[in-house]
């Protein structure tokens, strides 16, 4: 699938990854639909991409919105070819132990980071199914893989995440529809400053060096699932190229 004319989803594009995933699929001639709860933000993604491609921009809650979300792109491109589950909520900040973690913040980080993507999910697979073709890219972490102290709570909704994207490409094995994990590594962003407050992470890679991993899955990927390293790819892809 190349990604010119596809019409793609971005949660969590007014800033960070979402934004750079969001730049790197409209410079392969994407449509875009960006979501994102900060108006402000929004707007000035999609002001800046509109000059590249077509965009609707819809401020919304993943956890409560999906459905005006996907009516959205219906209405303005009448399909949805790719979805990017990129939205994520970190909880609370300095993030606590999962002994003292208040349970209420806990449900919020699940109907984010959990059940928000697969509900947008289910949304937009009864169309893929239909024109057998549609790729689902959930953006994970490797806290959801490896045990740190302190990110109990992320962690163990990301190991969720991943274990839903797991089932949903064997399910899916045949139809056409394809489901991938993509950990982008350690970035310099908002969220990854909330996380440890005070921690120069000045020296981390920006959020653009892990865009080029979710071209690349689109474009070249045709595993039914794959859990892919965004770093690790973009450094091998590199030295391919230099070869």
């Amino acid at each position: 699938m190349k990604l010119e004319a596809q019409i793609a989803i971005v949660t969590g594009a007014s800033r960070g990854l979402g934004l750079e995933v969001a730049r790197a699929f409209a410079a392969r001639g994407a449509k875009l639909v960006l979501t994102a709860r900060r108006r402000e933000a929004l707007d000035a993604a999609a002001e800046e991409l509109s000059r590249v491609t077509e965009v609707e921009a819809v401020s919304a809650d993943v956890s409560e919105d999906a459905e005006r979300i996907i009516e959205a792109a219906i209405r303005r491109f009448g399909r949805v070819d790719i979805l990017v589950n990129n939205a994520s909520e970190l909880g609370p900040s300095p993030m606590p132990v999962l002994a003292d973690y208040p349970w209420r913040e806990l449900q919020r980080v699940l109907r984010v980071n959990v059940l928000a993507p697969l509900h947008l999910t289910q949304l937009v697979l009864p169309g893929m199914r239909a024109r057998r073709q549609g790729v689902i890219i959930n953006v994970t972490s490797d806290a959801g893989v490896e045990a740190y102290a302190g990110w109990g709570g992320y962690g163990l909704s990301k190991a969720a995440l991943e274990h839903m994207s797991r089932t949903l490409g064997v399910e899916l094995e045949g139809s056409g529809v394809r489901v991938y994990v993509v950990d982008p590594g350690d970035m310099d962003t908002e969220m990854h400053r909330l996380a440890e407050p005070g921690v120069d992470l000045s020296h981390l890679p920006s959020p653009a060096v892990a865009a080029p991993a979710f071209v690349w899955l689109v474009e070249e990927e045709n595993a039914p699932f794959a859990r892919v390293q965004a770093q690790q790819l973009a450094a091998s892809t590199r030295e391919g190229a230099r070869r």
